[in-house]
C-alpha cells in the first residue's frame, strides 16, 4: 500500500470539477447542433402513397417514393421527374446553392409519365427505374425507365435533363412529381460534403506541446528526488532515526517495490504543475467569450434581421491566426443580383440614370460636350416627338436613322437569348400599348443566365418589351406595338466561341442573325459598324469591373438561308463529329457581321467587398476565389472586387487535356514567374485543370501559387474546393486556412478548412448550418478577423502562459523545500490550499482578463490591419515566450521560498512570546506572497480596466485574506487534523512578516517593471507602437484608449509615466470620437467594450 502525501480528494476535485464543465459545455453545443440538423430533417414532404398526398419529414423519405415539390421549394431528395403542371413535362430550377450558377436549368420528364399531372394518375404508374451507383458527380446521371403501359413494356433512357438534385430549387413552375432514386447520405449534394472532422487550433496543440514539457519535468523532478532520498539515507542516522524507527516489514520489504512507491508518491506530491484547471478556465473562456461575436452590433445585418452566430466556440482564436481565406464567389462576393450600367450604340456611349439612356460626350452630329439625354422609346409615338423631347439636334432624316439604330440594337437584345416568362403573370397583358412604368408589376423573366435577365429587363425599360414565346413565335412589344418573329434556329452558346446567335423571321419576311458575346469573339467577325469606337468602349467598360457584351447583326437573302439551313440540318443530324461539324457550320454561319454595340451590367458586389479584400492583404492573408462559374464571369467579378488589379499579370491554366500538357503549362508559368520579379501575378485555373496538376504536378503547381498574390479557381466541384483547402494545409508552411461560403456546394471547404464561415445569404443555410461560424455579409470578416479574432487570440495566449508560470511558481517551493525535510514528502501547504489555489484564489483574474481584455482600441486594430501580422504564426505561444513565462515563474518560485527563509526561517523572536515559526506557518507565508505576486502579476498585463477586473483582481486577494482568517479560527469538527489553528492569524500578528511578505513581491514585481520598460522603450513592437500614437496635434495618447491634455501636473505626469510602462488604462480615462471617413464602421458599438464611450474628443 502507498501512504500518498495529499489527500486523495486533494487530487481528484479538480480533475472531476474539470472533466465536469468541459462536459456539458461539449453537450450543450452538441445540443445546438441537434436542434439545427431536425430543422432540415424534420423539414415536412408531400408523398404519394394509396392515392392520395400524404405529410411525411424529409428524412422518412425511402427510394421509389413519389414526392410532390411546389413552386419555390427545396427538393429533398434526389428526384427523377415524372411530370408537372406543364403538358410537356418541364420545369425549371435554381442549382444556385449546389454549383453557384444563379441561372435556371430546366428539365424534362419522359413523354409517358409527363401527362401523369394528378395524383391519382400516378398512382396507377407501373415503372422501374434503373440507374448507377451514387456518385458525387453533379453533372453525371445516367438509367433508364421502363414503364408498363396495357401489358408492353416502354423503355426510355435517363440522364442529367431528367434528375432534379436534392438542395436545389424549383422555380417558375407551379409543382412537379419526381420518384426519389437516391436519399439521405446517397444524394448528390451528401456525397460531396467532407466527412466533419473534430477541429483543433493551433493554441490547443501549443498547449499539448507545453504540457509535455512540464510532464517531463514533474517526472524529473520526481526521479531527482527520489535519487536524493535514498542518497541521503545511505547514511544510518538519517535512514532510521532514533524518533521513527522502522517495522520488521518495512526492513524487509522490496527496495525496488520502495524506490517504485517513493517515486509515485513524489508525483503525488508535484502533479499540481501540470495545471489541469487550465482546461476548464479554457473551455471557459471559448464558451462565453463567444457570445462577443453574437453581441456584437456591427456584426448585425439590419436588412435581413441576422447577427453573427457562433456554432462552435473551440475556435476563436484561430480567428487570429488566418494566412489564407478561400471564398466562394456567387452569394459571397456577390449579391446575385445583375443591374445594366452602360452601353455603347454605333459608337456612342450611354448610361442609364433613372430609366433614361444619357450619352456622354457629344453625338455624332453635335459639337457640345454636355450630356445628351434620349428619351426611353418606349414614351415615344414618333420621330417628331423625338426630335423635340432629346436634346439630340438632328436632321429628320438623321432621326430616322437613329431610331432604327437604337430599335435594331434593342431589338437584338430583346430576342438573342433563352430568357423565360413566369407564366402566371402574362396573363394580364394584352395587344393594347404598353407603359414601362407597369413593368415590374406584369412581367417576371427567368435567365438560363443573370446577364441576359438584365439585359432584357433594360430593353423592356427603354420600350422594346419581350412578352413572350410560344413554341416557334417570339413577341416583343416596340413602342406599345406587339410584333412577332419567327425563331427559326438558335446557335447555343459554348465556351469556344463565346457567343451565341439566334435566326428570326421578321414580321416583313426578312431573315435576320443577331449575335450576342464576347468583345474578343464578336469584334474580329464584323465588317461594317463603328467597330473601333465600341472597342475603346468596351475597354473603358472592363476599366469600371462591368461584364461586357457585344451585339451584331446578320441580313440573309433567301437563298443564303436556304444554304444555312441545309448545313446546320446535315450537321445536326450527323451521328459522327457532331459537335465538330456544328462549330464550322456555325463559323460559316457568324461572319460578315454588322456592329450594332456593346452592353456593360454589373454584377453587383455586396457593401464594401473591396474593401474588406484590401484590407485581407494588407494583413499579410492571401485570398483565394474558388467557384462554380464560368471562367469569364468569375474573372470579371474578381476584378470589380479587387481580388485582381488591372496592373496584374494574369496567368492562365485552362482547358489541360493531359498530364503532359498540363505540366508543360505549369513549367511555362513558372518560368515566366521567375523572369518577371516586378510585376504582380494573378492566377486562373479551371477544375479540369485542376485536376490534372493534382494528381501528378503537385509540388509544380503549389510553387506557381506561392507566387502569386492572387488565384482564382473556375468551374469548381464541392469536392474540389476541398482539396485545393486540403492541399495548402498539408504543404511545408502548414498555414492557418478560412473558407468562407453561402451555398451547399461550399459546405465540403468549409469543413475541411481550420476555420468554416457560412454566408448567410440567399442560397439556403447549409453553409451556415454546417460552419463554425455565421455571418450575414461578407464585409463583417475583416471586423470577425482582426478585432474578435486578434483579442481572442492575445487573451487566450496570456491565459495559456500564465496558467504554466503561476503553476511554476505553486509547485517549486514545494520541490525546494523536499531539500529541508530529508525528502519526506512532506508537503509544504495544507490540503485545502493545494485545492483551492487554482480553482479559488487565482482563477478569476486571468478569466475576466480573457474574456475583456483589449490591449489596443478595437478601431485601431481594425483601421490598421498590419496588426494583424504582429500575431500570425502563432508568435504570442512561441517556444521563446513560453521559455521566458517558465524562467519567470521559476525565478519567483526561487524568491518566495529562499526569502522566506532567510527573512523569517531562522528568527526566533519573530512572536510576542518568543515562540519560533512553524513548518505551516512557514508554508502558509510562502503561499501568501505567492497569491499576492501572482494576482498583482494578472494585473500587470492588464490594459483595459473594468469594474469587473478591479473586482476579482483585489477582491481575490482580500478573499485569500478572509478565507484563511475563517478557516485557520475555529476548530473544525469534521476536519481529522487541525494543522491551520491559528496560523494564519499568528503569521499577520507580525510585522516582520509583514515587512517580508511587500519586500517579496515588490522584488518579484520590479524585475518585471524594469523588462517592460526596457522593451518599451528600445523594442518596441507595432501594437505598443499604435498604443503610443498621437490621435492629432492637441492630444497625446499613451495608450489607444487613454487619452492626456497636453497641460498636465507633476504628478499627472508621474502617473503618465507609470501608465506607459506597463501599457494600462483606465475605462474612466476613455472617449472616442468617430470620423464619418472611417473605411469600414462609422461606430464601435461592440459588447467588447463595456465602458462609456463618449462622443466628445479627450
Amino acid at each position: 500500500m502507498i501512504d500518498t502525501p495529499t489527500s486523495p480528494v486533494t487530487s481528484g476535485l479538480p480533475l472531476f470539477f474539470v472533466i465536469t464543465v468541459t462536459a456539458i459545455k461539449q453537450g450543450y453545443e452538441d445540443w445546438l447542433r441537434h436542434i439545427s440538423d431536425n430543422e432540415v430533417n424534420g423539414a415536412p414532404v408531400y408523398v404519394v402513397r394509396s392515392g392520395g398526398l400524404v405529410t411525411t419529414r424529409s428524412k422518412n423519405i425511402r427510394v421509389g417514393d413519389i414526392v410532390r415539390v411546389a413552386k419555390n421549394e427545396i427538393f429533398p431528395a434526389d428526384l427523377v421527374l415524372l411530370s408537372s403542371d406543364r403538358l410537356d413535362g418541364s420545369c425549371h430550377v435554381t442549382t444556385a446553392s449546389l454549383d453557384g450558377e444563379t441561372n435556371l436549368k430546366t428539365h424534362v420528364a419522359v413523354p409517358e409519365t409527363a401527362v401523369l399531372q394528378t395524383v391519382a394518375n400516378l398512382d396507377t404508374l407501373i415503372a422501374v427505374v434503373e440507374c448507377q451507383q451514387p456518385e458525387a458527380d453533379l453533372y453525371r446521371f445516367m438509367g433508364r425507365m421502363t414503364i408498363t403501359q396495357q401489358m408492353e413494356e416502354i423503355v426510355r433512357p435517363l440522364g442529367p435533363e431528367s434528375l432534379l438534385l436534392r438542395g436545389a430549387r424549383l422555380k417558375n413552375t407551379k409543382e412537379i412529381f419526381g420518384v426519389a432514386v437516391y436519399t439521405g447520405m446517397e444524394t448528390k449534394m451528401a456525397l460531396n460534403y467532407k466527412s466533419k472532422s473534430q477541429k483543433r487550433s493551433a493554441v490547443e496543440k501549443s498547449m499539448n506541446t507545453f504540457l509535455i514539457i512540464y510532464l517531463i519535468i514533474l517526472i524529473s523532478e520526481a526521479i531527482i528526488s527520489t535519487i536524493l532520498k535514498y542518497t541521503w539515507q545511505a547514511e544510518e542516522k538519517w535512514d532510521e532515526p532514533w524518533y521513527n524507527q522502522k517495522t520488521e516489514h518495512q526492513r524487509n520489504s522490496s527496495k525496488i517495490l520502495k524506490f517504485i512507491s517513493d517515486f509515485l508518491a513524489f508525483l503525488v506530491l508535484y502533479n499540481f504543475i501540470i495545471p489541469i484547471s487550465l482546461y476548464v478556465t479554457v473551455e471557459l473562456q471559448k464558451f462565453l467569450g463567444s457570445f462577443f461575436i453574437g453581441w456584437d452590433l456591427d456584426l448585425y445585418h439590419e436588412e435581413s434581421d441576422e447577427k453573427a452566430q457562433v456554432n462552435t466556440s473551440d475556435l476563436n482564436e484561430e480567428l487570429g491566426q488566418v494566412e489564407y481565406v478561400f471564398t466562394d464567389k456567387t452569394g459571397t462576393l456577390t449579391e446575385n443580383e445583375m443591374q445594366f450600367r452602360e452601353c455603347s450604340i454605333n459608337g456612342t456611349k450611354y448610361q442609364e440614370i433613372n430609366g433614361r439612356l444619357v450619352s456622354e460626350g457629344p453625338t455624332p452630329d453635335s459639337s457640345e460636350g454636355n450630356l445628351s439625354y434620349l428619351t426611353s422609346l418606349s414614351h415615344v409615338n414618333n420621330l417628331s416627338h423625338l426630335a423635340a423631347g432629346s436634346s439630340f439636334r438632328t436632321s429628320p432624316e438623321n432621326g430616322t436613322e437613329l431610331i432604327k439604330e437604337h430599335d435594331l440594337f434593342f431589338k437584338a437584345v430583346s430576342l438573342c437569348h433563352t430568357v423565360q416568362i413566369s407564366s402566371v403573370q402574362t396573363d394580364s397583358i394584352g395587344d393594347g400599348p404598353w407603359q414601362s412604368s407597369f413593368a415590374p408589376a406584369q412581367l417576371e423573366y427567368y435567365a438560363s443566365s443573370p446577364d441576359e435577365k438584365a439585359l432584357v429587363e433594360a430593353a423592356a425599360r427603354f420600350g422594346v418589351v419581350f412578352v413572350g414565346n410560344s413554341g416557334e413565335i417570339m413577341e416583343v412589344k416596340t413602342l406599345g406595338k406587339l410584333e412577332r418573329y419567327k425563331l427559326l434556329h438558335i446557335l447555343e452558346f459554348d465556351p469556344d466561341r463565346r457567343r451565341m446567335s439566334v435566326i428570326v423571321q421578321a414580321p416583313s419576311g426578312e431573315k435576320l442573325l443577331f449575335v450576342k458575346g464576347a468583345e474578343s469573339s464578336v469584334l474580329p467577325e464584323c465588317i461594317g459598324g463603328e467597330i473601333e469606337k465600341t472597342k475603346i468602349h468596351v475597354d473603358e467598360f472592363a476599366l469600371k469591373g462591368l461584364r461586357t457584351l457585344c451585339m451584331a447583326y446578320r441580313q440573309f437573302t433567301s437563298k443564303e438561308y436556304e444554304e444555312i439551313n441545309r448545313r446546320l440540318f446535315e450537321a445536326r443530324t450527323a451521328l459522327q463529329q457532331r459537335e465538330e461539324k456544328l462549330a464550322g457550320v456555325f463559323q460559316f454561319i457568324e461572319k460578315d457581321l454588322i456592329l450594332l454595340g456593346a452592353t456593360a451590367v454589373e454584377d453587383k458586389l455586396q457593401d464594401k467587398v473591396r474593401e474588406t479584400i484590401e484590407a485581407l492583404r494588407m494583413a499579410g492573408i492571401k485570398v483565394w476565389v474558388l467557384t462554380g462559374d464560368k471562367h469569364e464571369t468569375a474573372v470579371s467579378v474578381s476584378l470589380s472586387c479587387g481580388h485582381f488589379h488591372r496592373t496584374m499579370n494574369i496567368l492562365e491554366l485552362l482547358n489541360q487535356k493531359s498530364d503532359s500538357e498540363c505540366a508543360e503549362k505549369l513549367g511555362q508559368l513558372a518560368r515566366r514567374i521567375r523572369e518577371d520579379h516586378v510585376i504582380q501575378h494573378g492566377l486562373v485555373v479551371d477544375g479540369t485543370s485542376l485536376s490534372l496538376a493534382l494528381r501528378e504536378h503537385e509540388k509544380l503547381f503549389m510553387d506557381v501559387c506561392r507566387h502569386c498574390s492572387a488565384v482564382m479557381c473556375c468551374r469548381m466541384a464541392p469536392l474540389q474546393k476541398a482539396k485545393v483547402i486540403r492541399l495548402i494545409k498539408i504543404s511545408p508552411e502548414k498555414p492557418i486556412t478560412l473558407a468562407i461560403g453561402d451555398g451547399a456546394n461550399d459546405v465540403s471547404m468549409i469543413q475541411e478548412a481550420h476555420v468554416g464561415i457560412g454566408i448567410m445569404g440567399k442560397e439556403g443555410r447549409q453553409a451556415a448550418r454546417n460552419s463554425d461560424y455565421a455571418i450575414a455579409r461578407f464585409k463583417f470578416l475583416s471586423k470577425l478577423l482582426f478585432v474578435h479574432g486578434h483579442f481572442y487570440y492575445i487573451r487566450i495566449a496570456t491565459l495559456v502562459q500564465y496558467f504554466f508560470y503561476k503553476n511554476v511558481c505553486f509547485i517549486t517551493p514545494q520541490f525546494l523545500y523536499q531539500f529541508y525535510c530529508l525528502f519526506s514528502q512532506q508537503t509544504l501547504y495544507d490540503s485545502v490550499y493545494l485545492t483551492l489555489y487554482n480553482i479559488c484564489f487565482t482563477s478569476l483574474p486571468i478569466l475576466i482578463y480573457s474574456l475583456l481584455e483589449q490591449h489596443i482600441d478595437p478601431h485601431v486594430l481594425q483601421n490598421k490591419p498590419t496588426l494583424y501580422r504582429d500575431i500570425s504564426k502563432n508568435r504570442q505561444l512561441s517556444m521563446k515566450t513560453f521559455l521566458y513565462w517558465t524562467t519567470l515563474g521559476f525565478s519567483h518560485a526561487f524568491i518566495f521560498f529562499f526569502g522566506s527563509y532567510f527573512l523569517i526561517g531562522k528568527d526566533t523572536s519573530l512572536l510576542g512570546n518568543g515562540q519560533m515559526f512553524g513548518n505551516w506557518t512557514f508554508g502558509t507565508l510562502v503561499f501568501t506572497v505567492m497569491v499576492i505576486t501572482v494576482t498583482a502579476k494578472m494585473a500587470l498585463e492588464t490594459h483595459f480596466w473594468t469594474w469587473i477586473n478591479h473586482l476579482v483582481t483585489w477582491g481575490s486577494i482580500l478573499f485569500y485574506f478572509v478565507f484563511s482568517l475563517f478557516y485557520g479560527g475555529i476548530l473544525w469538527p469534521f476536519l481529522s487534523s487541525q494543522n491551520m489553528y491559528f496560523v494564519f492569524i499568528q503569521l499577520l500578528s507580525s510585522g516582520s512578516a509583514w515587512f517580508a511578505i511587500i519586500l517579496m513581491v515588490f522584488t518579484c514585481l520590479f524585475l518585471d517593471i524594469v523588462k517592460k520598460v526596457f522593451d518599451r522603450q528600445f523594442h518596441p513592437t507595432n501594437i505598443e507602437k499604435a498604443q503610443l500614437t498621437e490621435t492629432n496635434s492637441s492630444i497625446k495618447c499613451l495608450d489607444s484608449m487613454c487619452c492626456f491634455s497636453e497641460g498636465e501636473t507633476a504628478c499627472a505626469s508621474v502617473g503618465r509615466m507609470l501608465e506607459r510602462v506597463i501599457g494600462r488604462c483606465s475605462p474612466s480615462h476613455v472617449s472616442r470620437s468617430w470620423s464619418a471617413s472611417d473605411p469600414f464602421y462609422t461606430n464601435d458599438r461592440s459588447i467588447l467594450t463595456l465602458s462609456t464611450m463618449d462622443s466628445s474628443t479627450c
